[in-house]
């Protein structure tokens, strides 16, 4: 799960997971193939756990969760 409404441009996500992180115009992360909610959270079921894991340690805001067990509350 990725909360872009937290996202402070900081870019590591992007450096850290390519594939599934893009910078956007607005300078914010876009998670690629993510399902994104008019509530600014993305859902991604990932198969590379450790891209992912890699991607939401760098994140100093932690805007990226990689377990949520109640996501379908969320989007």
């Amino acid at each position: 799960v990725y909360y872009r409404e937290f996202c402070i441009v900081a870019g590591s996500c992007a450096a850290m997971d390519p594939k599934r992180f893009v910078m956007a115009n607005d300078g914010k992360a876009n998670l690629i193939g993510g399902k994104n909610t008019e509530k600014e959270i993305w859902a991604l079921d990932a198969d590379d756990e450790e891209a992912i894991h890699d991607a939401a340690e760098s994140c100093p805001v932690d805007a990226i969760i990689r377990d949520c067990p109640k996501i379908d509350m969320l989007i």
